[in-house]
């Protein structure tokens, strides 16, 4: 980076571009001092500042690399800033200051993507976007009904903001990226024409910047910043991961899947620790061990399934239920966040009370690896889990490191994938067991395997049905997440709402051409169709399936050059195409590797489907093998069945690419 002294203030330069540019009278730089409000709900946060003071640091001291920010000459200065090679430091000198805002050069035309896992909007300019991990909401619309219903019943509603996976990370049409050390309640604000601004609830340590000459090298940066994920388990490639919370009648079902043709790499059964009932729907056991009453001689079960080359798969989340087992053995360690008081901290995770296990506490983190993970799933035979939550910290609770709960609420779902992650390598299965995440935040790319999108709901919404996974993969992927998937057909079923056999065929068409195919019977199984309950349903799924297995040598592929670049297997279509600006805003197409663009039909009842077509190369139509020319908007037929989708002319997997109509 380059600091310039100018008449009144400074620039700072990456790569030739000016990213800070500071005047006095119109300064880059404000501190101040804020109060917030911050209210949880089961996940979902009521958050408001209340802003006592904001302060231009309109004069600037240089000396050398360190600049000197005061609000006018002849004051002491509030805060320092040191530039190094890739990132300025930051230094408040005010004990008082809680608040920071930092106004990044910007051009009328720019686009920027980002911001940790993006649901409603993959492209963040002329929007504001709060950074906080927390439930996204149902609905996610303020103009849907659902929305208002969530609202009223259990302020559940969300907006197109929230997300379980924030990251105070941006990807710039300009060719540079920008990243924020901060762990605290932070925001991207990308509504201003001439600049972004960044705000803080504390003093960031460090902004940091990156600059290549190319998106597909500034993802390797990013990549090689935050981690890496190693390849997808070789089991992965034998087909879908069949989700079914059944008891033992999984697996008869199973089994009748299979005779039907589905092609099955592993049997997930999230209810493995029993069930409870609640008003919301089914709801998990919370304590992490075999239930023998729900499956009677699981053990022999998954020996029997990994004898037929099928995996079994569970669920574990970081909380743990009052009434079982493993909390007093917990709490009599001392394993639990504290109240002020020193009592056990209890959240309400609707209808039944946990404890939070505190894993700044490297004692209880290394319990809950070993004597959970490591002694009840991997020792019992299990090969994968949803590994679900991490935005649940209680913002009021004392922890282990004295560090204050509202900066270290963004920081769990980091520390609670790395607990996995050290069970995994414990056990020497590092690349063999495979554990998904929704929650997420800087640095959960090197230890998360798998991403999945959340609890979408059961329908084609805009704002939480099928297209917003589109938007979530290409968003966490340019951040260093390779591998992203979701619950096909959707999760969440509330007030009526439910699945219709047309919404799981699209789902599961858009799965085939993502890192994993994984079902879910979602929260209120009886009142939605399964796969295994409707032929026309099953029949398609079993076709899907076998697509993915045909096109396994091209994910193997895709997964080494993630491993080796950091390249996430489903991409933006700008990501290879970028001096097409026709691609930077799209998000409900993408490429899967560089040589397949998948349009999937996202919208009920939408048997014909318009997408754009790159610049540069021409596509094949997988269906009908019709060429078209890049470069322009068209209109394809997509009866179910067939997702549009096209390959590259010159790619080197044509052939099996062609193979695809014949299945």
């Amino acid at each position: 980076m380059v600091l310039e002294a100018t008449a009144s203030g400074f620039t700072v330069s990456l790569d030739g571009r000016v990213v800070l540019n500071h005047t006095s009278s119109a300064p880059a730089i404000f501190v101040g001092i804020g109060e917030e409000r911050m209210d949880m709900y089961r996940g979902n946060f009521d958050i408001e500042d209340y802003v006592i003071e904001r302060s231009r640091l309109a004069h600037a001291e240089i000396d050398g690399r360190r600049i000197a920010l005061s609000e006018r000459a002849g004051q002491p200065p509030r805060l320092v800033l040191t530039l190094t090679d890739s990132a300025i430091e930051i230094q408040a000198l005010d004990p008082l200051i809680n608040r920071f805002w930092m106004r990044v050069a910007a051009d009328h035309d720019e686009h920027v993507w980002g911001g940790g896992e993006q649901m409603s909007y993959f492209d963040m300019r002329g929007r504001r976007f709060p950074l906080w991990t927390s439930e996204p909401g149902v609905g996610r619309d303020k103009t849907s009904e659902i929305t208002f219903k969530s609202n009223i019943k259990d302020r559940a509603g969300g907006d197109y903001f929230n997300t379980n996976y924030p990251q105070p990370t941006y990807v710039s049409s300009a060719r540079y990226a920008l990243h924020v050390e901060t762990t605290a309640y932070s925001v991207f604000d990308f509504r201003h024409k001439s600049f972004h601004e960044i705000e803080a609830w504390a003093i960031p340590e460090r902004i940091e910047l990156f600059a290549a000459p190319s998106f597909v090298e500034l993802v390797r940066q990013l990549s090689q910043r935050f981690g890496r994920q190693p390849r997808l388990p070789e089991w992965v490639y034998k087909g879908a991961i069949i989700g079914l919370k059944d008891g033992v009648n999984s697996f008869a079902r199973l089994q009748a899947m299979r005779d039907a043709g589905v092609q099955v790499s592993g049997l997930w059964c999230e209810d493995w620790v029993g069930l409870r009932q609640t008003s919301f729907g089914a709801r998990l056991f919370w304590d992490w061990q075999a239930n023998e009453e729900r499956y009677p001689g699981l053990r022999q079960k998954i020996a029997e399934l990994n004898d037929a080359g099928i995996r079994f798969l569970g669920y574990v989340n970081p909380y743990l239920c009052v009434d079982g087992p493993l909390f007093p053995e917990a709490e009599r360690a001392g394993y639990f966040a504290k109240t002020a008081e020193g009592a056990t901290a209890l959240v309400d995770f609707g209808e039944f009370d946990c404890g939070v296990v505190d894993f700044t506490n490297p004692e209880a983190a290394e319990w809950f690896a070993e004597e959970v993970i490591g002694k009840k799933m991997l020792d019992f035979g299990l090969s994968g889990w949803m590994a679900d939550f991490g935005e649940y910290l209680p913002i009021d609770v004392n922890l282990d490191n004295g560090i204050d709960a509202k900066l270290m609420h963004n920081a769990w779902p980091t520390l609670w994938a790395e607990v996995n992650a050290n069970a995994v390598a414990s056990r020497g299965m590092t690349g063999e067991a495979l554990f998904f995440m929704r929650a997420g935040f800087t640095g959960v790319q090197a230890h998360c395997p798998l991403l999945w999108g959340g609890d979408q709901s059961v329908d084609f919404s805009r704002h939480d049905g099928l297209v917003t996974v589109i938007s979530a993969a290409l968003s966490s992927g340019l951040l260093g997440n390779a591998y992203h998937h979701s619950d096909i057909g959707g999760y969440t079923s509330l007030f009526g709402n439910v699945r219709t056999p047309e919404l799981l065929m699209r789902w599961a068409e858009m799965s085939v051409f993502t890192s994993v195919m994984r079902t879910h019977e979602g929260n209120r199984p009886r009142d939605n169709v399964q796969i295994d309950q409707d032929p026309q349903v099953l029949a398609h799924f079993a076709r899907m399936t076998r697509l993915y297995v045909h096109l396994a040598p091209y994910l193997r592929t895709l997964s080494a050059a993630a491993e080796e670049t950091g390249l996430p297997v489903q991409r933006p279509l700008f990501l290879h195409h970028e001096d097409d600006r026709d691609t930077y805003a799209i998000q409900d197409s993408y490429l899967y590797g560089k040589e397949l663009l998948v349009a999937p039909v996202w919208q009920a009842g939408q048997q014909e489907r318009l997408l754009y077509l790159p610049n540069g190369v021409d596509w094949i139509h997988v269906w009908s093998g019709e060429a078209y020319a890049g470069g322009q908007e068209i209109s394809i037929a997509a009866p179910v069945g067939e997702p549009p989708v096209f390959y590259r002319a010159d790619a080197s997997f044509a052939a099996t690419f062609a193979a695809l109509a014949e299945l």
